[in-house]
């Protein structure tokens, strides 16, 4: 099972179109289950990210198709 501070080592990868979404910046959780509920990567210009966060691609839960040891595949 993986743990939250664990995915932010996995580079997302969108398998529509191949492209290279960044590595995991944060998850989100339902506190009353315990489970993660989306993952969030850094979206648009990384310079201007480091400032805001208005950016940000929240993926949920169920976007996830396959976790490796370095890679995450999602489907938006």
């Amino acid at each position: 099972m993986e743990r939250g501070l664990d995915f932010k080592h996995k580079e997302v990868i969108n398998v529509n179109d191949g492209k290279r979404l960044g590595h995991v910046q944060d998850v989100c959780a339902d506190l009353k289950t315990g489970k993660i509920t989306a993952i969030i990567v850094p979206g648009g210009n990384k310079m201007i990210n480091v400032f805001s966060r208005l950016n940000d691609i929240t993926i949920p839960w169920e976007s996830i198709k396959c976790i490796g040891e370095e890679l995450i595949l999602v489907d938006i």
